[in-house]
């Protein structure tokens, strides 16, 4: 099988295509380390400030002892056209009351789910990232998005 050719890409317009990807893909896949096991799952990104994400995530979960444990992490997007984001970064939990009233008010199923933002099994994580890539379409090339 022959590999793709996408189309060039002007790396002025990285930004933007990355943000159309993240836009368009829902579920992305989060990857943490469980001591020295890599773990994979969907997320639900609950906010996204440019390449910033915002994840909820139950206290229960298994990922919460995880990213006690371990804060890197890597967040990879992929869309229906195949386009992928990986944004690399650290997490850490979010514990200013304006921002998390923002995200609890902009988010019907949190409610539903957790009836109060004081919820004490409710973490929202802040995924910082320290590097982001964009691929078009299996190319195989990765391109690197400036953060500066």
């Amino acid at each position: 099988m022959p590999k793709p050719i996408p189309e060039p890409i002007n790396k002025q317009d990285l930004p933007e295509l990355a943000q159309a990807c993240m836009r368009s893909a829902k579920f992305p896949f989060l990857a943490t380390v469980d001591g020295d096991q890599p773990r994979l799952r969907p997320v639900s990104p609950v906010r996204m400030d440019g390449f910033t994400v915002y994840i909820a995530n139950l206290r229960q979960y298994g990922k919460t002892k995880e990213l006690a444990g371990n804060p890197k992490v890597e967040i990879c997007y992929l869309d229906s056209g195949h386009d992928q984001v990986r944004i690399t970064g650290e997490v850490e939990i979010v514990d200013d009351p304006v921002l998390l009233q923002e995200i609890w008010d902009d988010n019907p199923l949190l409610k539903h789910y957790l009836g109060k933002p004081d919820n004490p099994e409710l973490i929202i994580y802040k995924v910082s990232p320290n590097q982001v890539r964009f691929m078009r379409e299996w190319a195989l090339e990765y391109y690197d998005i400036d953060l500066s």
